[in-house]
């Protein structure tokens, strides 16, 4: 399997990070973008429709329709996942849907993929497309999200079709893997995983909160587009499919930071960083 090109010596993250150009990013979408307003702050979702649109446009509905306003954290599971949101579609949807079909996969034609040149547990081959850890399976024409730290995925029962973004979750723990292609990943957290990382952890099966005054309350659930543009987190992402993203993986596959002494060679790609910055003035 080829091999990415080899970093000058020397050269960190925060040195290719230095160098990169402001066609090394892009901004965020504000019609793929949520904010998820909490007591102690905000928190940016990037949607990914490339993989999941039905989703994607059910959760734009849902904020629309102030679905997840009120609502709350309702489990916290150590080295593993924060959920919120309800189950039982009492509360008033909009146009949004109670269920959907389930979007696990998709065709790997098309996407602009970038590989990680390591071998996988998981996946015959793993990379990136417009910023989103991704895997794919050439054999079969198949590609799908993996889940990473940060990653969003919409909660279902036992029927593949129960879901629809009305429960969440984000992995705040390990990379559970073994999820992949079993449920649908949305997006990812982009901004304000300190808020979420560090709910306590409920003591209830599988993480639920057993009291109402232990979760923690959701102010609001706002589509990026319909926020004035004064109150938008002006936040950009560095693209995938740039030199300089191929140089920072390479900086982390070896890494060359005066503390290592030893490059490990190889990276996963859950443990390549996927940049964030503030849009500069």
């Amino acid at each position: 399997m080829a091999t990415m090109p080899s970093l000058a010596a020397g050269r960190t993250m925060a040195d290719v990070l230095a160098a990169s150009k402001p066609s090394d990013w892009r901004p965020l979408d504000p019609n793929n973008t949520l904010y998820m307003d909490l007591p102690g702050g905000r928190v940016v979702i990037e949607l990914q429709p490339d993989f999941a649109p039905k989703h994607a446009a059910n959760l734009r509905a849902l904020a629309r329709a102030r679905y997840f306003d009120g609502l709350a954290i309702t489990r916290s599971q150590d080295n593993y996942v924060v959920q919120w949101g309800e189950s039982d579609g009492k509360k008033p949807m909009g146009e949004g849907k109670a269920a959907l079909p389930a979007e696990f996969t998709r065709p790997a034609a098309g996407l602009n993929f970038t590989v990680l040149p390591d071998p996988d547990t998981y996946a015959a081959q793993t990379g990136w497309v417009n910023g989103f850890a991704a895997a794919r399976d050439s054999a079969k024409g198949s590609a799908w999200m993996v889940h990473c730290y940060g990653v969003v995925g919409a909660g279902r029962d036992n029927d593949v079709n129960s879901g629809s973004g009305t429960e969440l979750y984000v992995t705040t723990g390990i990379a559970p893997r073994l999820l992949d292609r079993n449920i649908t990943v949305v997006g990812r957290v982009v901004q304000g995983m300190e808020l979420l990382s560090v709910m306590p952890r409920g003591k209830g099966a599988m993480g639920f909160y057993e009291k109402p005054e232990e979760r923690t309350p959701i102010t609001q659930v706002r589509l990026a587009a319909d926020v004035p543009a004064a109150e938008r987190a002006r936040l950009e992402v560095l693209r995938t499919d740039t030199q300089t993203f191929t140089d920072l993986v390479e900086s982390r596959r070896n890494r060359q930071d005066e503390w290592y002494k030893v490059p490990a060679g190889r990276i996963d790609v859950c443990n390549v960083p996927l940049p964030v910055r503030k849009e500069p003035s």
